[in-house]
């Protein structure tokens, strides 16, 4: 009897061992890739490039704000997503952080004939600079807080982490999108 405990004993120790083993080298080697690898093979590249995508396929120039929000980045990718028709094409400029996950905001810009209807979301209603609406939407199941408006034929929409909401509130966003009309270029 005691040699049968002793043998169960030493097969659920070698078990347990074997187990924690492959739960090591599992863990090693399930490290993600770096974003720089991980995004452009879904279609991410540098803004310029995606902007510049965009802007040809739709023969018009698309603004971008000068500020982002007041939280760390440490990558910023761009995509221009060209389905099938216009219907589903858009720009998408992404600022993350490899070092806080929270630390997301996105600006997706469509044309106007294809917006995205937001209206029964909307939170409040703000005034830009150029006297255009801007709606705030806090839509908790997708986990982010949105600025959505519209100029010069297009639908922007920001996008912020719910998790930074304290510090990313709607008046920033505002302010961000007031920032699409300051001047882009120094006249010389």
């Amino acid at each position: 009897m005691k040699k049968h405990i002793v043998c169960s004993l030493f097969l659920t120790t070698l078990l347990i061992v074997g187990v924690m083993n492959n739960m090591t080298e599992a863990n090693s080697s399930d490290v993600p890739p770096p974003f720089e690898e991980a995004f452009p093979e879904v279609g991410y590249k540098s803004v310029e490039e995606a902007l510049k995508e965009f802007e040809q396929h739709f023969g018009k120039e698309l603004k971008l704000p000068l500020r982002v929000p007041p939280i760390s980045f440490t990558h910023k990718f761009g995509r221009f997503s060209n389905s099938d028709g216009e219907m589903n094409d858009s720009f998408e400029m992404k600022l993350i952080s490899d070092q806080m996950p929270r630390n997301h905001f996105k600006i997706d810009v469509r044309p106007l004939e294809y917006k995205i209807p937001f209206d029964k979301y909307v939170t409040k209603v703000y005034m830009l600079d150029n006297g255009q609406e801007a709606s705030f939407v806090e839509y908790s199941r997708v986990g982010f807080n949105m600025l959505v408006f519209e100029r010069d034929g297009w639908q922007y929409v920001f996008s912020i982490d719910q998790e930074v909401a304290d510090q990313v509130t709607a008046e920033v966003l505002v302010r961000i999108a007031n920032s699409i009309d300051y001047p882009q270029e120094k006249e010389l």
